[in-house]
């Protein structure tokens, strides 16, 4: 089982508390590089779908993502990046629209049963993002976009929080598989 030290279970309301939402994701991406960061997370993806047996699309709580839901946000998160990072690229600070997650969640992914679509939909679009990110040079990595709920954001600050964002999802779904193994 890949084991993943996050040691906060809570993530400040990225609505309410943008700077804390920031901060906390960045608190979690470290010092680490974000690209590699990133471009682990397909394959730890997958390791751990393949790990997760029966436990994987079961909730712990009727309130709390399922390991599977965990993946389907990662998904919608990356399907999301993708178009912000490019607006931010190719505009003058476009304007970035915020989206419920447990919306997208609900509402895309409710029977979901193709783990292994999802992971591949994932992998695809991370390496398209890792590369374009790899490709740009570092002063249009400041270009911003002015997000609706947290104002401006730069394309650097955006790929660095989606690391950390990884990390802190990756660990809600290790939770959510620990406490139904538990139980």
């Amino acid at each position: 089982m890949i084991v993943l030290n996050v040691p906060n279970a809570q993530s400040p309301d990225p609505i309410s508390d943008p700077k804390g939402y920031q901060t906390h994701l960045l608190g979690l991406l470290g010092d680490d590089d974000p690209a590699a960061v990133q471009a682990s997370t397909p394959p730890t993806l997958r390791q751990f779908a393949a790990e997760s047996g029966p436990f994987l699309p079961l909730r712990p709580e009727p309130a709390e993502w399922s390991a599977l839901e965990c993946i389907a946000h990662l998904v919608d998160a990356e399907i999301v990046m993708s178009a912000r990072y490019r607006w931010v690229l190719a505009q003058d600070e476009p304007p970035l629209i915020g989206y419920d997650q447990d919306q997208w969640v609900d509402g895309l992914h409710g029977d979901e049963s193709d783990t292994d679509g999802l992971i591949d939909l994932f992998a695809a679009l991370r390496l398209a993002n890792v590369t374009l990110w790899r490709r740009t040079p570092t002063d249009q990595r400041q270009r911003l976009g002015i997000h609706a709920e947290r104002g401006p954001e730069s394309y650097d600050l955006a790929f660095r929080m989606i690391a950390g964002h990884d990390r802190f999802h990756l660990a809600q779904a290790r939770r959510a598989l620990e406490a139904l193994r538990d139980s």
